[in-house]
């Protein structure tokens, strides 16, 4: 049994495939408590998003 869970725990992850992106658009959303910043493609696809409470700012 714990070979099996040590097995488990030492297996990789596959790689994540790197995108190409030529073009982006960045929506901001800033509210008086938090600002939040998405990243898109030109199809509205979400390629990353942050915010600034997550990042650790703290004004």
């Amino acid at each position: 049994m714990a070979d099996q869970k040590t097995a488990a725990a030492n297996a990789k992850k596959p790689k994540k495939a790197r995108k190409n992106v030529l073009d982006a658009i960045a929506h901001v959303h800033a509210s008086f408590n938090n600002t939040i910043i998405t990243i898109t493609d030109r199809q509205g696809n979400t390629l990353s998003w942050a915010t600034s409470g997550g990042c650790g700012f703290r004004g």
